[in-house]
Formats: structure tokens, sequence, C-alpha cells
């Protein structure tokens, strides 16, 4: 039997979202299915869902999850940012519901090879895709030591930006090959002894800062939520969950537009007034649900309404 990789969220999600037969959802970052898998469950037996994955092989993972849905499945490789295109190459202009999960699976944290864990030494690849664009190891070669330190500033929030980018740049200059243990040897080696005792990894906020860079995740979040109102009928909702700061205050600054209505002139009210948490149950089963916090908003028609409401 296989073993998924458990979504965050995913009652919270279901609760939020209400799915019902003969509407259509979207999971905008589908994974490994488990969004799509409840939300199919709970809209039987017509509910239709639209997945989108620039990860093919978590998108083979779901295809076989979700093959006993049958057509009411449909699962496309591609970017999510172009969720409109998608949806309109398969002839639908709207949709009910949109989930966004922009976490890493722990099918991609596990999967030898892609780079993303530094708990093994493996090729620095971080690709999303892995059809296309520039790895990790490409950026370390090609980045400055000023350039490096601003990545790491902006997507890692590193206090030690500095420090890390001239001494990254300074120890993996010549190596054509660096793995994810050459970087994190060269971390601990940069870093003074009080640096590397932190509660996480001395690695973690470079290590987020280079897959952020080259699978240019902020900008893909921008241009989705920039797009997203356009995307929903009314009364639909859309959940979006972020697993760090950087996501959360973009997420967060396209809810307040859009409740001014101030986002192509639709108007959207949050479902609830502030972030959803995981239950400490779920954060007990499932640890990596810890930093998850997810919005609720939905598209409504009349421009005065801006109300909250606490219960879904």
């Amino acid at each position: 039997m296989i073993r998924y990789h458990e979504s965050v969220l995913v009652e919270e999600v279901i609760a939020f979202m209400r799915p019902e037969a003969d509407k259509t959802y979207l999971d905008a970052t589908v994974g490994t299915g488990g969004h799509a898998e409840a939300l199919l469950a709970r809209s039987s037996p017509t509910g239709r869902l639209i997945g989108i994955d620039t990860d093919a092989e978590s998108l083979e993972i779901a295809r076989q999850r979700l093959a006993p849905f049958g057509d009411r499945a449909v699962l496309v490789h591609g970017r999510y940012e172009e969720a409109d295109s998608v949806l309109h190459g398969l002839g639908v202009s709207m949709v009910d519901g949109i989930v966004l999960d922009l976490g890493l699976s722990s099918y991609q944290l596990a999967a030898p090879g892609r780079g993303f864990s530094f708990q093994r030494d493996e090729p620095l690849d971080m690709r999303m895709d892995r059809s296309t664009g520039a790895t990790a190891g490409d950026l370390l070669r090609r980045l400055s030591a000023g350039e490096l330190a601003r990545l790491l500033r902006e997507y890692g929030e590193e206090r030690w930006a500095a420090r890390i980018g001239k001494g990254l740049v300074d120890r993996l200059a010549g190596t054509k090959d660096a793995t994810t243990r050459d970087v994190v040897e060269a971390i601990m080696g940069i870093l003074p002894p009080r640096a590397r005792r932190q509660r996480i990894h001395p690695a973690t906020r470079t290590f987020q800062a280079l897959r952020i860079a080259v699978n240019r995740e902020l900008e893909a979040l921008e241009v989705f939520l920039g797009k997203l109102p356009s995307l929903l009928s009314q009364g639909g909702r859309a959940c979006i969950i972020s697993f760090h700061s950087l996501e959360d205050r973009l997420v967060k600054r396209a809810c307040a537009a859009w409740v001014r209505g101030t986002s192509q002139g639709l108007v959207c009210r949050p479902v609830h007034k502030k972030a959803i948490r995981p239950s400490q149950e779920e954060v007990a089963r499932n640890p990596r649900a810890r930093s998850a916090r997810m919005r609720v908003i939905e598209r409504v028609a009349d421009e005065k309404c801006g109300s909250v409401h606490h219960h879904a």
C-alpha cells in the first residue's frame, strides 16, 4: 500500500470550502493529491476537480491516488500562476473553490536527488519542474557574494546573509558539482559558534532562499494572487495555505486589496478574521504542519458586503 504525503489542514479546507456535487474546484498546487482527494470525496457523485502542479513526479502520484474518481479529476502539468490559461484550455471560465498549498511535500523532501533536504548528500537541484530552468547549483556558481547575500536576506530572512554569501562564494567558487553537504559544511564553517546553536538548523534559511529563488516562488504567488478573484464564481471560496512569513505577507496584502475591491473591481470578504492554524492534534501527528497558516476569502457580488463571518 502506498503511503501518501499527509496534506495539512485538510478538514479545515473542507469545512470552509463546503464542497458540493455539480461544483468545480481548482487545486492549484495539487502535489500528491491530499486536498484533491478530500474535495472529490465530499463533492460526490458529480463534483469535479482540476489539479495543477509543476512537479511531474508528484503529479504522477496524484494521478494514481485520484484514479478511483475517474474523469471527475483532471490533472495538468503546469505552473499554477498560469491557472487562467489552464482553465480556459479546459473550457472553464470560473471555479467554485480554490485551494493553494504552498508547502513542499514530504515526498519532495524524501525523494533522492532533488536537493531540497540537507539531511542527505545529493546534487543541488531544488527545481520543482526538473525539465527546465537553472538549478540551485547553477545559482551558486553564477551569483556574486553580494547578490547571494541579498537573496539570502530577502528570501531566507537570514541574519548572517552577508557572511554566508561571501563564505559560500569563496569556498565553493571552484567546485563545479557542489552538493547539499558541501553547502551545509561551508555554512557550519562560516558561522560563529553562537549562530550554530539555533533552534532550527543553521542551513535552513539558506536552503529556503535558494529554493524560492530557483522556482521563482514569490513572483509566481504574486501573479496568481493578481488573477485569483477573477477565477472564482460568486460565492466561491479560496483557501490559501502558506508556510513562512514572506508568503503569508503577500497573501494578507492581497486579501486586504480584494476586500477593498481594488483587484479588477471584484469584491471579496474574509471568511475568517485571522489566519487559521493547525490543531495541536494535527501538529503532534504531522510536525511539518507546525508553521502552516491558512487564509480564506469569498468572492461576493454585493460591493457593500465586507462583513466578517467567524464560522464556515
